[in-house]
């Protein structure tokens, strides 16, 4: 591809992280988004800002919206982040860690911004697999966004412009992501995957997200390079 775009939500974990880096596999020049929402694991953050200076993005914006204001997830008020809980609960029903139109708002910021750049390509590094709990990691939802997208803009409607939602993972099971990830060079030490990280930045290693990273790895039959606070801890 030339002169191809796009823009990319990066929260700093390992999936953003894998969908930005096949995206730049693709030839497209990445502009990265992401947010301080208020969320308990902003320390995530800095690994966002790892990760694009990794892969060399043209442009890497946080911006700042605060859903504590709202609460009603576990990241974002005091609620207690579950920890070891097992595969068929982590797959069954929408979680506490459930953000409230999480997806939805982040995916509005990036529309907003992809119009303003002129570009049409919008990626998220959505999973129904692993997160089939999370109605804004669906398939369904994906394609009503994009019929959105084209519907309610001026790009859209008067310019005949056609976005398209990227979501290069919302079908892998994470030894998949974490072997496309590898096999593209992505540092995945970089990254920050964990719900409740302590002060340091080290991953809790029990919380759903680190469980699901690790299970990952170790099918993969890769070493997780991520920084844990209790090695062993999470290994189911």
């Amino acid at each position: 591809m030339t002169n191809a775009r796009a823009v990319v939500l990066l929260s700093g974990g390992m999936d953003s992280a894998t969908a930005a880096a096949m995206t730049k596999a693709r030839g497209f020049e990445l502009y990265a988004l992401s947010f301080r929402y208020g969320q308990r694991h902003a320390l995530e953050l800095e690994a966002a800002r790892r990760v694009a200076a990794h892969l060399g993005v043209a442009r890497h914006v946080i911006v700042d919206i605060d859903l504590r204001a709202f609460g009603g997830s576990a990241l974002t008020a005091e609620i207690a982040v579950p920890k070891d809980r097992s595969a068929e609960v982590i797959g069954s029903g929408i979680p506490v860690t459930y953000v409230p139109a999480r997806n939805t708002i982040f995916l509005s910021f990036a529309l907003a911004w992809a119009e303003t750049l002129g570009v049409t390509d919008i990626v998220i590094g959505v999973n129904a697999l692993d997160y089939s709990g999370y109605p804004d990691c669906r398939p369904e939802y994906i394609a009503a966004f994009q019929h959105l997208a084209n519907l309610a803009t001026r790009a859209g409607t008067e310019l005949k412009q056609r976005f398209t939602i990227h979501t290069p993972l919302i079908l892998l099971a994470k030894r998949e992501i974490v072997e496309r990830g590898a096999a593209l060079g992505l540092d995945y030490g970089l990254t920050l995957s964990c719900y409740d990280p302590s002060e340091a930045g080290e991953a809790c290693g029990r919380c759903d997200a680190c469980q699901l990273r690790r299970k990952g790895f170790r099918e993969a039959g890769l070493e997780d390079p991520g920084k844990y606070q209790t090695a062993g801890r999470g290994e189911r």
